[in-house]
């Protein structure tokens, strides 16, 4: 956890869990649990999909995995299989709102629902734009902004269909209100994209075998300092890989492209 010495605050972003699915792993859930207690962060974002059909008894299910998580600060979004038969109202309930802030110390994390019922694209909607901006006002710090679909498309995900609908106009806004980092899931496929003063942050799945290519079951830990931002890529039973070092001025002004999506090293 951060200390008062290193100021450092550390997030842990699991993604598409899919419990009910029958290429849900418990085993790799019940690892990437532990590990995350093990680190202690100050904040754990679901990005989404926890279930994979919407039902009650599969949010039931989900909510007994992650309250083994020993973190008080959760910041939850529903994804497009949980909004399916109406499962958002099983959110809802399970959950509280599906937009929702939480302002910690040096940090601002606005979230928010981007999923369209029995659908599988997504969309931010109009009427929550002003939402977001008047969250995003209100805090201060590194700014975090946590949705399901991707804004931007994700490489190694074969013909783009599931993008937000309105990304454009959600970039704009998340841009004038110098949010500086995206947390998104989705595809299944972990990637990080930096576009204008932002990182998009994307997780694969956590806990499933439902993959593309050769991406393997995987989550994000993301280390926020005074001056850098780190982000490693663990894998469930496997390695620890290092993926982004970033200084933070990086975020508050333009400097040239840089590669961030080579695995810089490995270790066990």
């Amino acid at each position: 956890m951060s200390s008062s010495n290193d100021k450092s605050t550390i997030i842990a972003q699991i993604s598409d869990i899919h419990v009910g699915s029958v290429h849900f792993v418990p085993d790799l859930l019940n690892r990437a649990i532990v590990e995350i207690n093990e680190l202690k962060p100050d904040l754990v974002v679901v990005t989404g999909d926890l279930t994979t059909d919407g039902y009650r008894k599969e949010y039931s299910f989900i909510v007994k995995y992650l309250d083994q998580i020993k973190c008080k600060n959760k910041i939850i979004v529903p994804g497009n299989h949980d909004s399916r038969n109406v499962g958002y109202l099983h959110f809802e309930e399970f959950f509280g709102d599906r937009n929702k802030v939480l302002y910690l110390d040096g940090l601002t994390i606005v979230g928010s629902d981007s999923s369209e019922p029995d659908l599988d694209n997504g969309q931010i909607g109009r009427e929550n734009y002003s939402w977001i901006e008047e969250r995003f006002a209100e805090g201060n710090g590194i700014k975090i902004f946590a949705l399901h679909h991707h804004l931007l498309p994700v490489p190694g995900t074969g013909r783009e269909r599931n993008i937000v609908n309105d990304a454009g106009d959600v970039l704009e806004r998340l841009i004038d209100s110098k949010v500086n980092i995206i947390l998104c899931g989705h595809k299944h496929v972990p990637y990080t994209w930096r576009f204008e003063n932002m990182l998009f942050i994307n997780a694969g799945t956590v806990s499933t075998t439902r993959l593309r290519g050769n991406t393997r079951p995987c989550y994000n830990i993301i280390t926020i300092t005074e001056e850098s931002i780190k982000i490693v890529r663990r894998y469930p039973f496997g390695e620890v890989v290092p993926i982004l070092d970033i200084l933070r001025g990086y975020l508050e002004s333009i400097v040239p492209t840089i590669n961030i999506n080579k695995e810089l090293s490995r270790e066990e």
